[in-house]
């Protein structure tokens, strides 16, 4: 004890000399200020990215997958999969297939959509097959064992005539909190549910409608008490003429009913929209028209961001005319219990982008 008391007065003395000389004694903060967000800019890829669907690797990486496009190196790209660290500098990576599944004539790979299955780690891609005007469109599942591939394609989840719903395509993946998965679709004939298998090859039960045949490119979060559903509507596809937009409506169960701000049913013909058209001409110059067929991702701080596509009204079109959709994102702003984008519009300014630590 007497050496213990010895040592505590030394080192009392020494702090006091240091004082006496004018020495500060500085105390090390818990926590270093964290860097502020990069400033960025809308669109955050190049040349096209339509119909985004995006995931966080286990290693803390991004990865978003679109639909097949040709751009304009000439080359289609059945399914691209581009990657991030901070959600808004991206690289492509590679296409999820090397060749087209052979399980429908013809068509091609839309509107892709990945998730992670909690038990097994595996990757499930579920994406759209069809061409225009298809009577029989379908929706397909492939899978691996990393967000970058390769791909094992299992053939159709079911098809539009299997399945008992025209133009079934744009699937949405969804795992409630009971671990049970959905598989939310449909586009311009109803938007439906139905029940997933334990692999997530198969379904179970019968299907059931939670929004009507103005919407298309299904996708819902769940927050609190609800679960919020985002749908497109109008055109997606006419360059400078797209009339897509994005409105949402909220329900307290995954099967509905979903009911927009002013309590307005989406199964008659309610929805809020929270990105709107910006349709050309536009008398006031905005850049961006028609916005949608969005995902949302929540950066380390816990704000939410909306993807989505957009058509520079500048540059509408790929070089084989088809429409040119870039990859956009935007924070989402809650207020009142309810998702929106600031302005209904896209954004065109620098601001400031997700909050992202390294992992």
């Amino acid at each position: 004890m007497r050496r213990k008391l010895l040592w505590m007065g030394l080192i009392g003395a020494a702090a006091a000399a240091a004082i006496g000389v004018g020495l500060a004694l500085k105390t090390q903060p818990e926590e270093t200020a964290e860097t502020p967000p990069a400033l960025y800019r809308n669109p955050v890829f190049q040349p096209v990215l339509a119909d985004p669907s995006i995931i966080r690797g286990e290693d803390g990486t991004f990865y978003a997958y679109g639909t097949e496009d040709t751009w304009d190196d000439g080359i289609a790209h059945l399914i691209p999969i581009v990657r991030s660290r901070n959600l808004t500098e991206w690289e492509f990576v590679r296409d999820a297939f090397d060749v087209k599944p052979d399980w429908k004539d013809e068509g091609w790979l839309w509107a892709p959509d990945i998730s992670r299955d909690e038990e097994t780690g595996k990757y499930y891609l579920y994406y759209s097959y069809s061409a225009w005007g298809d009577p029989n469109p379908g929706i397909g599942v492939a899978t691996a064992d990393s967000p970058e591939g390769p791909f094992t394609d299992h053939g159709p989840l079911f098809t539009s005539e299997t399945i008992g719903v025209a133009n079934s395509i744009d699937p949405f993946r969804f795992r409630d909190a009971d671990g049970k998965t959905y598989l939310i679709w449909g586009s311009f004939h109803g938007i439906y549910g139905i029940e997933l298998t334990a692999d997530g090859l198969g379904t179970v039960g019968e299907k059931f409608q939670i929004a009507d045949n103005q919407f298309e490119a299904p996708y819902i979060i769940k927050r609190g008490d609800h679960y919020y559903f985002f749908g497109s509507v109008g055109s997606c596809c006419e360059g400078v003429f797209s009339s897509y937009h994005v409105k949402i409506g909220r329900a307290e169960s995954i099967r509905g009913p979903y009911t927009d701000r002013d309590e307005r049913e989406l199964l008659l013909g309610g929805g809020t929209t929270i990105l709107a058209a910006n349709a050309v001409p536009d008398p006031e110059g905005r850049q961006f028209v028609g916005p949608g067929h969005n995902a949302v991702v929540t950066d380390d701080a816990g704000n939410d961001w909306i993807v989505y596509h957009a058509i520079d009204a500048d540059e509408p079109t790929l070089l084989t005319g088809a429409t040119r959709r870039p990859m956009m994102i935007d924070p989402l702003v809650w207020e009142d219990g309810w998702p929106t984008v600031r302005s209904e519009e896209p954004g065109t300014a620098s601001q400031p982008g997700p909050v992202i630590r390294e992992h």
